[in-house]
Order: structure tokens, then sequence, then C-alpha cells
């Protein structure tokens, strides 16, 4: 007996599509690209990493070094994008989609992502190009045409384009809308329909307010961009983590189980995907790569904006990236879900926050659930700031100066369609779109790595002869 053949809808190509990219293609590329930096770097810049603490403290700071923030804005401004909703809602999706197995690979793409935004960290200072204005400008798109010369501008330029879509905030603003929509519209009645649940224009006009907001910070540029992220991620961090905590700690006896559950099913996918193995680190390395963002390129614009002359040095703050991002943040997050048990209890929950926030329920009663959409509220805005200089950047590299204002205003319409549109279909066009990304920016990095290894040597040497 044959079976209907399921219709080719645009959602299924779009699925179908991220399935195969994020496969052997991108898991090479990511993956391999970053044990090629640690081994070609023989492990060294990750002996330096009391060093980079004491640079990102302002110790070897100069105020009329180029660029246009200081190290610790620099890293707070990647951070604004990379600690976001990638670390609340994308673990979540993780261990719904692949289990818990595959938080152990998100671990092994930190790490070797620490080896990635090194190289290209630093590259993103040692190729600065100029913007109209006569600022120093980074990231891939100045490296690419600085580092490789002008005929490799369509690599460029394919990066730009990329980056126009797959920096737009959409999960984020999605994500929030999705727990602000539970916590207060429902309950509330307010834009419901007779199914009680929350019609498009309450989720559109959340939106526009959400734009708005936005709006605020945006349009100063990325010096008040890193003002404010410099405020709001270390007081986001601590929050979370102290909220974290206190729920592990009420789970005590469950984190040695989750440990383990971690590390036997990141080599069985027994979990939730039924023995495939590969579907496990493939989940694992997608929302690596979407939380920390290493070798997408993306820091590299962050970081190219720092007040300095030597581009090892920026390097090696960007390294703290991965580490704080997913060693930590994401980690932690992972714990919570499992060691609560709601990731059993829920099934294949779509909505990464919403899982998150069961966990908060059950580990802080009453408290928890607000507690978490302080987090969120605080995750959502520093990574919908951060990613709108990403988009600004591109948008002005591929039409010029006149485009920023429309190249903001394409982004906040963004965070208003964004809060309608369904997940599963934002998160495999988000997909697609930022690994895209770092097809040019591993393939540059990898050409341009011995002119960073040169660098480092000459760096480390002089800094032993300090010493």
């Amino acid at each position: 007996m044959k079976t209907a053949t399921e219709p080719l809808t645009f959602a299924k190509i779009l699925k179908l599509t991220s399935d195969w990219l994020w496969g052997m293609p991108l898991l090479v590329l990511l993956i391999g690209g970053g044990i090629f930096f640690m081994v070609y770097s023989r492990f060294v810049p990750f002996l330096y990493l009391r060093h980079s603490i004491q640079i990102l403290r302002g110790k070897f700071s100069d105020p009329n070094d180029p660029g246009e923030i200081n190290h610790f804005q620099a890293l707070c401004s990647a951070l604004s994008s990379t600690v976001g909703m990638g670390n609340i809602a994308g673990v979540a999706v993780a261990v719904t989609e692949g289990g818990p197995g595959a938080l152990f690979w998100m671990w092994i793409c930190a790490l070797v992502g620490m080896a990635t935004k090194f190289f290209t960290c630093s590259l993103a200072v040692m190729y600065r190009g100029k913007d109209h204005t006569g600022q120093v400008q980074g990231g891939p798109m100045y490296f690419i045409v600085e580092g490789l010369g002008i005929k490799w501008k369509p690599l460029a330029m394919a990066f730009c384009f990329f980056g126009l879509f797959g920096c737009l905030p959409m999960f984020q603003s999605n994500q929030l809308t999705s727990i602000v929509s539970e916590m207060f519209l429902k309950p509330n009645e307010w834009f419901v329909d007779s199914d009680k649940n929350v019609t498009a224009l309450g989720q559109g006009l959340f939106g526009v307010f959400m734009a708005i907001c936005i709006s605020v910070v945006i349009l100063g540029g990325i010096k008040r961009i890193g003002k404010v992220a410099a405020r709001l991620v270390p007081f986001m961090v601590l929050l979370y983590g102290s909220c974290a905590l206190v729920i592990l700690f009420m789970h005590a006896a469950q984190v040695p189980e989750a440990i383990a559950l971690i590390f036997s099913d990141a080599f069985t996918g027994e979990a939730v995907a039924g023995g495939v193995l590969g579907a496990v680190i493939s989940t694992g390395v997608r929302r690596a790569a979407f939380s920390n963002e290493a070798g997408m390129g993306t820091e590299a614009m962050a970081h190219g904006a720092a007040k300095t002359k030597e581009p090892i040095r920026e390097g090696l703050v960007a390294m703290l990236g991965p580490m704080i991002d997913t060693l930590i943040v994401c980690t932690i997050t992972g714990l919570i879900i499992l060691s609560t048990g709601v990731w059993q209890e829920t099934g294949n929950n779509p909505d990464g926050v919403l899982l998150t926030a069961e966990a908060f329920t059950k580990g802080i009663p009453v408290a928890g659930p607000y507690l978490l959409l302080v987090c969120v509220l605080c995750f959502s805005f520093s990574s919908m700031i951060g990613f709108s200089y990403y988009v600004t950047k591109c948008g002005i590299f591929l039409f010029g100066p006149g485009a920023r204002i429309p190249t903001i205003l394409f982004y906040l319409a963004a965070i208003v369609v964004s809060a309608i549109v369904k997940l599963d279909d934002l998160i495999n066009f988000l997909d697609i779109m930022f690994g895209m990304m770092a097809v040019p920016t591993i393939l540059s990095t990898l050409l341009l790595s011995p002119r960073v290894m040169a660098k480092a040597r000459e760096y480390f040497a002089t800094l032993a002869q300090a010493q």
C-alpha cells in the first residue's frame, strides 16, 4: 500500500536545507577548522588566559590607540549578542532535539571555538579598513579585502549578504514574545482568541514595543551599544547565574546524574535522538555555533572596533567569549533543565524558553518565572542591540554609508515580524543564513592564519622579554 508523499512546502525546504548544511559540511568546517587552529597554534594562546584577563582589565590600554571602544566594551558588545536567548532557549532546543548528549558537543565546539576566535579576532584588528567617516572598522569583510586583496571582495560581499539576514534578532524577538504571552497576555486574556491563544495583533504590538526600545540604543552606534552592553552583560550573567545556582543547590542530588547522562548520551543519542549519534553531534554544534558564534564572523566585527594596536591582544580577549558563553552559561542552563527533570516531563517542546521557564518554576516556586522573565528581558535586549551593529555594518559595506538608516529600519521591522511567525521556521532560516556566514569567515581565516601566527610569535616573545 502506497503512502501519500508529503508536499514539499517552503517550511520543509528550509528544514531540509538546514539539516544538510549543518550535517557534514559545517561540522567539517567549524570543528575541523577549530581543531586546525588549535593544533597550528600549538595551543599557545590557551596558556595566556591570565594575560587576557589583564588586558581586559585595562592594564595595557592606551586611549590614543585606533578604535572606538575599549577591550572590555568590545568583549561585552560581542557577549551582548552571544550571551542571549541562545543560552536560555537555545540550550532547551538542543536538549529537546538532540538529547542531553548535545551539551557535550556544545562543550567541544566551545573549546575549538576559542582557538577560532583567537584567529578571527586577531585578524579583525590586523586588517582593519575605514568607513566613510575615516573611522577604522574590523570584521571578516575587511580582513578578506585588506588581507587577501581586492579580488577576494566577492567573498566579503557574500559574508555581508548572509550576515544581513543571519544576524537579524528573530529568535530573540520570538522567544521574548512567547514568554510574555504565556505570563501576561494569556492569564489576563489580553489579545486572545476563542481558543485562548494570543492573536497576531497582540504579538505584533509587543513586537512594535520591542522595536521602539531597541531603536533608542542602536541609533547611537557602537559607542552607545558598547556602553549599554558593559553595564547590562555583567548584571544579567550574575543574575541568571545566581538563580541557576539556587536551582542546582535545591536539586543537588540530581546534578551528578545529569552530568553522567550528558556524557553517556553524547556517544549513543538514545535519550531523544533515537540512537542516531549524528543527530546529537549536529544539534550540539548547531546550537553552540548559534550561541557563541565562533567562526561565524560576528565576533570579529565587535572586536574589530576595539581601541588597540596589538591584534594578538584582542584575539586573546576574544577567546574568553566561548568560555563565558558556552562552557559556563549554557552548561548552567542545561544542568537546571536536566536536574529538574522538565525535559522528560514536557516532551519535545519547540518553545525552548518555556521549557527553561518550567525548570525555573520547579526550582524556585512562585518567584522563578518572574526572575527568568527579568533574565530573558536582559538577554533578549542585549542580543538585539548587539546584532544591530552587525547588520548595520553588513548593510553599509554592501550598499554604502547611505544604507545605515534603511538597514536599521529593516532590522527593526524584522523584530516585529518575528514576534508573529512560527519558531521552527525561524530557527531553520537563521541556521541557514548563520551557517553560510561561516564559509567565507573560516576559509579566509585559514588562508591568513600563517600571518596571525607570525604576529603571535613576535608578540609572545616581546611579552616574555618584558617579564
